[in-house]
């Protein structure tokens, strides 16, 4: 059993530290928000983020920006001089790589930087894939608590490179998930079914997670948003910031990225228009219509 400190418990962070619990570990956890901490039954609800840091062995935050990261842990009373010198600090946000660098090299502690893929579904269900940067010791130390919360975790690199593995990751997520909106839209233009696209492409060459698993259309994947009316497991909201980050990490490195561009216009495009609560899927609709 583990003495584990988490602070944030939003949509994806109270999720993951219920697991915690359920495996049995010493839980204390934090949210500006109280009433967010009663989502965590079995944890204890700490007073600050500092107090849930106190005497932890491992502290895990899930936080909105790089701001709250850095101002959590570096700022004064923060978890990195809050926490014991031989605590693990893990930070599941999705934040920009020169953050992440700058709370690694400044907070004097062991850091991970650990976002995270698979939604608000695969935090209930345990399923989320943590991608890791930091110290190789570090991340052996804290993989076990990482696959209780998730199916895999992935140790990427040095300090930061979690994050520039989630920003690559979700502008291929984002860019797929258009294209096959534009398909079914398409096929539906042509007088092909949704099943019959699915059953093609599902067995071909157009195969894709957005398909397979996050079908942007009502019918053949039934645990699809799409067969929730969009209620989000991964909001466009989300989907904008994070193609904001990759694209601000393409233009600090002198990358151009043409595909990523196009993704970036359509997604602040869908929530200008109304679709930034919707999960990011829903954008089938705004492409229907143009």
């Amino acid at each position: 059993m583990a003495r584990i400190g988490f602070i944030g418990l939003g949509n994806m962070g109270a999720p993951m530290a219920r697991n915690l619990v359920k495996a049995g570990h010493a839980v204390a956890v934090f949210d500006l928000a109280p009433a967010a901490m009663q989502a965590v039954p079995g944890a204890a609800q700490a007073v600050s983020a500092a107090a849930a840091a106190q005497g932890a062995e491992f502290v895990f935050t899930m936080l909105p920006a790089g701001e709250h990261v850095r101002d959590a842990y570096l700022g004064a009373g923060g978890l990195a001089a809050a926490s014991p010198a031989g605590a693990v600090l893990v930070d599941c946000s999705t934040i920009d790589v020169a953050t992440a660098r700058a709370v690694a090299e400044q907070g004097g502690r062991a850091f991970l930087d650990a976002p995270v893929s698979g939604g608000v579904m695969g935090a209930e269900a345990g399923t989320l894939t943590f991608m890791v940067g930091g110290d190789a010791e570090a991340f052996a130390a804290v993989e076990p608590l990482l696959l209780q919360m998730g199916r895999a975790a992935i140790h990427c690199g040095a300090a930061g490179a979690g994050q520039a593995a989630k920003a690559c990751n979700n502008m291929m997520l984002a860019a797929t998930m258009l294209v096959t909106c534009e398909a079914f839209v398409l096929a539906e233009k042509l007088g092909l079914s949704h099943q019959a696209l699915f059953d093609v492409a599902s067995r071909s060459s157009g195969q894709s997670w957005s398909l397979t698993t996050y079908c942007p259309v009502p019918g053949p994947v039934p645990g699809s948003p799409a067969n929730r009316d969009y209620v989000p497991g991964f909001s466009a909201s989300l989907m904008l910031k994070d193609l904001g980050l990759a694209l601000g990490a393409a233009r600090a490195a002198g990358v151009e990225l043409g595909v990523g561009e196009k993704a970036l216009e359509i997604y602040r495009r869908f929530v200008e228009e109304g679709g930034g609560g919707k999960d990011f899927s829903g954008v089938v609709g705004m492409v229907r219509q143009t």
